[in-house]
């Protein structure tokens, strides 16, 4: 009987550290004034052959934080309406909470040390995650506070694509732009990229020039 080939945890692949995707809907572009809106995050999990593939999403819509505002035109793009009955928003610490948890449990089920992010301009959507953070003080959050993987690059590396929508049609995967602007569409879709691009990659592949 053969046996299955072994490969790498997920803890020894990202020097300690386990991906996890993230988008944010928010209340306009300023991470210091506008309020979160949506929160999103999928853990990137390994399959029985060892290859990454999204996980489970965790997501919470969030109550505008006090003394936050928002920009009427960015609810236009998003379509979020913050006193429909079904949105079911949480304060921000508890919508945090919610979905820092399942995050943790990622982390520790891999034998990681902390989450990292990725994000299709992480860097947006680490701000207002940390933004957010600040304001409740909160105490547990698994994400490391500055560093990403940001699937800009590596769409513009895979396939000469730094828009979303153009890196996953070049990649030959789904994207609807009716069901844009939702953190939970778009995070799923970033974490299909993403996967798609990790799967690629064999360490060793790039040499060190003579």
């Amino acid at each position: 009987m053969t046996e299955a080939p072994a490969f790498r945890p997920m803890a020894e692949r990202f020097r300690g550290y386990l991906p996890v995707v993230v988008d944010v809907e928010t209340g306009g572009f300023d991470w210091n004034r506008h309020a979160l809106l949506e929160l999103a995050a999928i853990p990137i999990e390994l399959d029985e052959a060892g290859r990454f593939v999204p996980g489970e999403v965790a997501c919470a819509h969030f109550e505008p934080a006090p003394g936050t505002e928002i920009d009427p035109k960015s609810l236009e793009v998003t379509g979020i309406v913050l006193d429909h009955p079904f949105r079911m928003a949480k304060p921000e610490k508890e919508a945090l909470d919610h979905v820092f948890a399942p995050v943790r449990q990622a982390v520790r089920r891999h034998g990681c040390q902390r989450a990292i992010l990725v994000g299709h301009n992480a860097h947006f959507d680490l701000n207002f995650l940390n933004a957010a953070v600040a304001r409740v003080q909160h105490k547990r959050n698994p994400f490391h506070p500055f560093s990403v993987f940001d699937t800009v690059t590596l769409g513009g590396v895979a396939y000469g694509q730094t828009v979303l929508a153009r890196a996953l049609q070049a990649a030959g995967l789904e994207w609807n732009q009716n069901e844009a602007h939702s953190a939970v569409y778009d995070a799923e879709r970033t974490a299909e990229l993403f996967c798609k691009i990790a799967n690629q990659w064999r360490p060793g592949d790039v040499t060190t020039p003579a």
